[in-house]
Parts: structure tokens; C-alpha cells; sequence
């Protein structure tokens, strides 16, 4: 009792004035421990119940497989495994299910599962853990194979948590039609109007797009609770409608359930105007939220997208001694996307001195400013820190270290490094395809992108915008058709407006002008102004006037102050030798005060940074 009320110290008193202790003590105390998160005490309880002469049961391993999982202990879980083998109760369900649980929680998908298919009677719970299992771990396609497979099974029904567990494998996918179907089914099952499926079936369509699915599976809840009134503002603030989403917030609190930092972290995700993001701050400060990390930290973030670094700098200078390594990497991130790169420098000198220490994320933040000024001294100093602080095995330092060097024009560092790793994953070798397609390397690109799918690795849509660019340069027109009408029935990538770019680039450097007009009318999205720019560069190198007056009309219905476009169409008529138009096109530029936007190059000069502006070229 003292245990599950959140009180091991009490329970603890009672069991050691215990004259005589069993089993069930032992197992008892240990899980009150296990319980309320305490488990090292619960470790130290089990080795002193052994000591005593007393074995476990399939409940004592249940509790301490648990104990593994909230440590994070891999190999204590193994340990652990390999004593429930030797026992005699490898085939309690108890046990099994505690198993498989603790592998999915380890993200040991396929231990779980040949544990999960060596059973020969699984019940409800079990089946549940998988299903969870898989959807927590990015598995949600092979969750709702295995949730399909269930329902076929005689005398098994689904219960909420496994519903939920289906509704969060659909949001992953954005399957509204599947959590039609799941929704439907749920009805059937009487789960209708239950507060657990019902959270997740409202966050689902949230995710999904469909708001007033959302707010009408919310209804059906009968009794909903904080947890419920939560999902629903943060469904609601995730897809970006935050108007509903505080509009939720004040319901609940009229309802009588006081927020808690959940709440504010959902309300936090996405506000759209910095008005309403400083209105949750005010309630934050008022209420005492403020001296929660985790919400100063997401308030950083929002301040971050919606304001300039004034504020961001203003909040952290105000969480003094509450800062932690988020806080830290939070604000270098916010210095990144503002383009404060020499802020970004400046404030890793002040994080060393702090008690934090830079991790693979400060480390990746401060190659991405690297890469911003293609400065590949301050990279080469940030690789020599990587390798001396043991951050080289991290995948994502690796792929970081790849990307600044690509984008510093030093390749063969770059191919090196990846030479060097283990086992590169998709961005490894995205990245380096798109460098030599770039570097115009077109050849070299196309055999890594075959060497990478020989060994297993499956390619994602930004490894065919470099194969796309790398067939561009080197004008293998059908080979990148191939590419492009391929990929998705290969790897269910969808075509996107960088890749249908990439094939306009490729007609356009063959000449083929008319084709990549007629490409540019038939896509299924409105073409943006960098694919008509692509087109009314090639117009210009073709001296097509037709083509390109077309060209421009296109872009300037996206940008009518677009420089880039007045100034080639008339590069095009000059070509041409049409001199009358050229001065027209002049004259339109004055009338419009569109002027050519002056070259800009940086240089380091003595350490220091120089900036030079081609005055010649302003008019």
C-alpha cells in the first residue's frame, strides 16, 4: 500500500521491523521502489534478498526487468534475462511480458520479437506491449501489421492502451484513412468513449490535419482528464492552430483542472504570433512555471522563431543558475537560425567556462556555423575538439563533420571521414552524393548512390536530389527520368519541388527549353521562383526571348520586386541585340526601383573578417 501511494520510505520502515520476511516482502518492497523510480534501492533490495538464501519468482524478475528499463541498462537487462532462463519460470507470462516490454523500451526490436514469437500463448497484455513497443520505437507500419494480426486471433480483444498504440502508429504515418477504420473499430468495441484510446484518437486527428475530427472525438470522451484536456491543446498547437488550442487551455481551467507543465509545453510548441507566446509567458511567470527548465528552455525556442535574439538572450540571462545543456544548445541554435554566427563562437568560449560541457548537439550547432561561413579553419579546430573529447563515434557528429566539410569545398576530407566510419546511414551518404554532384562530380555521385543501395541502405528523398543534380551535370537525361520515375514506386518517395527543380536544370543545360516549360505546366504544385529563375537562366545562355519573357512573368507573380529576373531578361534581350528593349526593361526597373543587388564576398584576412561589396555592379 505505502509503496503504490508513492511512499517507499514508509513501506521501508514497515519491512525492516518485520521479525520474519518471504518472498512476498522481498518482492513487495522491491517494487515500491521500482515503482516510484528509485531504482538503485530496488537493485541493492534484490542482492540482499539473495544474500538472505530467499530466490526469486516470475514477480520479483517481472519487477526487476522493470528496474532495468528505467535505468537504461542494457546489459543489466540481459543479466537479468539470462537468470529468468535459468529459473523455473521462463514460461510464466509475468515474466515474458516484462521481457518483451523491456526490449521494446530498449528499442531491441528484433529480440522482442523472437521472444514474442517464441510464445506459444500470448495474451492481451503481451500483444499490447508489442504493438506499443513497435509504435514507440518508429516501427508504426509492422505495428499495425501486428495489431491486424491480433484481431484474427480467437477469444484476444484489443483493449485501450493497444488502441492508442494503433492511433499513435496512424500519426505517424498521417493515415487518416487507417484511423478511420481504427476509429470505427474502437466504436465497436465499446472503447468509444474512453479517456486513454480517446486522447490519442483526438491527438491523432490533430496530427492528421483534421481539427474538427479532433475536437469531436474529444467530446465523446465522458470523463476527460488533465491528461485528455492536454492532448487536445497540444494536438491542436502541433498542427499550428493555436487560436483553438487557447481556446482549450481556457476551457480546461474553467473546468476546474489546474495546468501543469505538460500543459505548458504543448501550448508552447508551435504559437504562431509572438503576442500569444508572451501571454503564456506571463501565465508561466505567474503561476511559477518559470523555475521549470524544461519550460524555459521551449520558451527560448518560441522566443527564438518568433522575436529576434534580444529576447532570447534577455530570457537566458534571467534563468541564471536554471540553466542546463538545453538551455545552452537552445540558444546557440537560436544564434544559428538568426545568422549570428560570431554570436555563436562567442558563447561557446562562455559555455566552457560554465560547469556544461559542449555534446553532439553543441558540437553539430557549431559545425552548421562552420558550414554557414565556410570557414574550414574554425571546422578543422572544431574536428581536432571532436576527436579529443571522444565525440567521433556519434553518427550525428560524423554526418556533421561531413556536411562542414562538403560545404567547404574540401571533399577528399570529406570522403575520408566517411571512409572512416562504421556504418554511415542514409545522411552519410546523402551528403556526400549531393557534394559531388555540386563539385560537379556527377559520375562519382551516381556510383555512391549505387554502392549504396547494393548494401542495404535505403535511400531518402534528399539522396535523389544529388543523384537528380549529379545526372543535371553530367546530362544523362535518361537516366534521371529513370531516377524520377522510380523512386517512388521503389522507396515511396514522392517527387517534391527540389527534384522536379532538378529535372528543369537538367532540360534546361541540354537546351531542351520547351520541354522543361511544358514540365513546369504539368507539375502537380505551383512551380516556386527558383524553378522559373532555372528556366530564365537557361532562356539567357540560349538567347530564348519567348521562353524567357515567360519565365518572368512566372517569377514575378511570386516576387514582383524580384532583381534577379529584370536583370537576366534583359541579359537575354542585350544577347539578342535588341538594344530598344533593353532600355525598356531599364526604364520598367527605374519606374519599379528594382535595382541589382551588389556581390558580396568574405574573406578572412589576419583573422579577421572582411566583407567586400562589387561596387561596379550595382546599376
Amino acid at each position: 500500500m505505502y509503496g503504490k501511494c508513492g511512499s517507499p520510505e514508509d513501506a521501508r520502515n514497515v519491512f525492516d521491523k518485520m521479525v520474519a520476511r518471504n518472498l512476498v516482502s522481498w518482492t513487495s518492497i522491491i517494487a515500491g521502489y521500482s515503482q516510484n523510480r528509485r531504482e538503485i534501492e530496488a537493485i541493492d533490495l534484490y542482492f540482499h534478498m539473495r544474500r538472505s538464501g530467499i530466490l526469486p519468482d516470475h514477480f520479483t524478475f517481472g519487477n526487476m526487468l522493470r528496474v532495468c528499463s528505467g535505468l537504461n541498462d542494457i546489459e543489466l537487462g540481459r543479466q537479468f534475462h539470462a537468470a529468468v532462463i535459468k529459473s523455473e519460470y521462463g514460461l510464466e507470462r509475468i515474466a515474458q511480458n516484462a521481457l518483451v516490454a523491456m526490449y521494446t523500451k530498449f528499442n531491441r526490436i528484433d529480440d522482442a520479437l523472437v521472444l514474442f514469437d517464441r510464445i506459444s500463448e500470448k495474451d492481451t497484455v503481451l500483444w499490447g506491449s508489442m504493438v506499443g513497443g513497435l509504435a514507440q520505437q518508429g516501427c508504426p507500419v509492422e505495428a499495425l501489421q501486428l495489431f491486424k494480426e491480433m484481431l484474427s486471433m480467437d477469444g484476444l480483444f484489443p483493449n485501450e492502451f493497444i488502441f492508442s498504440s494503433a492511433f499513435s502508429a496512424c500519426s505517424s504515418l498521417f493515415q487518416l484513412e487507417y484511423g478511420k477504420q481504427l476509429h470505427s473499430l474502437s466504436i465497436k468495441f465499446g472503447l468509444g468513449g474512453d479517456v486513454f484510446a480517446g486522447c490519442s484518437l483526438s491527438n491523432f486527428y490533430a496530427k492528421c490535419g483534421s481539427l474538427y475530427s479532433a475536437k469531436m472525438a474529444f467530446i465523446q470522451i465522458q470523463n476527460p482528464d488533465l491528461v485528455a484536456w492536454n492532448a487536445i491543446t497540444a494536438g491542436f498547437a502541433y498542427s499550428c492552430d493555436v487560436n483553438e488550442a487557447m481556446e482549450c487551455f481556457s476551457r480546461m481551467r474553467h473546468s476546474g483542472f489546474i495546468p501543469n507543465e505538460i500543459t505548458i509545453l504543448g501550448l508552447l510548441t508551435s504559437p504562431s504570433t509572438l503576442t500569444q507566446g508572451q501571454q503564456v509567458h506571463c501565465y508561466v511567470i505567474k503561476t511559477g512555471f518559470n523555475l521549470d527548465v524544461r519550460i524555459c528552455n521551449t520558451l527560448l525556442t518560441m522566443y527564438a522563431k518568433c522575436s529576434d535574439l534580444s529576447k532570447v538572450f534577455h530570457l537566458f540571462e534571467e534563468m541564471k543558475n536554471a540553466v542546463d545543456l538545453v538551455s545552452w544548445n537552445a540558444v546557440l541554435t537560436a544564434c544559428l537560425q538568426h545568422n549570428q554566427v560570431n554570436d555563436v563562437f562567442r558563447l561557446l568560449k562562455f559555455m566552457h567556462s560554465s560547469q556544461y560541457k559542449p555534446d553532439e548537439i553543441t558540437v553539430c550547432i557549431v559545425l552548421g556555423a562552420c558550414s554557414s561561413l565556410a570557414s574550414l579553419k574554425m571546422g578543422n579546430q572544431v574536428h581536432v575538439y571532436v576527436m579529443k573529447s571522444g565525440l567521433e563515434t556519434e553518427i550525428l557528429v560524423a554526418n556533421g563533420l561531413i556536411d562542414m566539410y562538403t560545404k567547404c569545398g574540401a571533399l577528399e576530407s570529406a570522403r575520408n571521414l566517411f571512409e572512416a566510419m562504421r556504418s554511415p546511414d542514409v545522411v552519410s551518404w546523402s551528403s556526400l552524393i549531393v557534394a559531388y554532384a555540386q563539385f560537379g562530380y556527377g559520375d562519382e555521385a551516381l556510383k555512391l548512390f549505387e554502392t549504396m543501395r547494393s548494401l542495404g541502405t535505403k535511400p531518402n528523398h534528399v539522396t535523389y536530389v544529388g543523384v537528380l543534380s549529379a545526372c543535371s551535370r553530367v546530362g544523362y537525361i535518361e537516366e534521371a527520368f529513370h531516377h524520377y520515375r522510380t523512386m517512388e514506386a521503389d522507396y515511396g518517395i514522392t517527387p517534391t519541388k527540389e527534384h522536379c527543380s532538378c529535372i528543369v536544370d537538367l532540360l534546361a543545360r541540354a537546351g531542351r527549353l520547351e520541354e522543361a516549360e511544358k514540365f513546369i505546366n504539368q507539375m502537380q504544385f505551383h512551380p516556386d521562383s527558383i524553378i522559373w529563375k532555372t528556366l530564365l537562366a537557361a532562356c539567357a545562355t540560349q538567347k530564348n526571348v519567348k521562353i524567357g519573357k515567360r519565365a518572368m512573368d512566372g517569377i514575378l507573380k511570386l516576387d514582383p520586386s524580384s532583381s534577379a529576373a529584370h536583370v537576366l531578361l534583359c541579359n537575354i534581350y542585350a544577347l539578342t541585340g535588341s538594344w530598344e528593349d533593353v532600355a525598356t526593361m531599364r526604364t520598367l526597373m527605374r519606374s519599379r526601383n528594382v535595382r541589382k543587388v551588389p556581390g558580396i564576398s568574405w574573406i578572412e584576412l589576419r583573422d579577421q573578417d572582411l566583407f567586400l561589396m562589387d561596387r561596379g555592379k550595382q546599376n
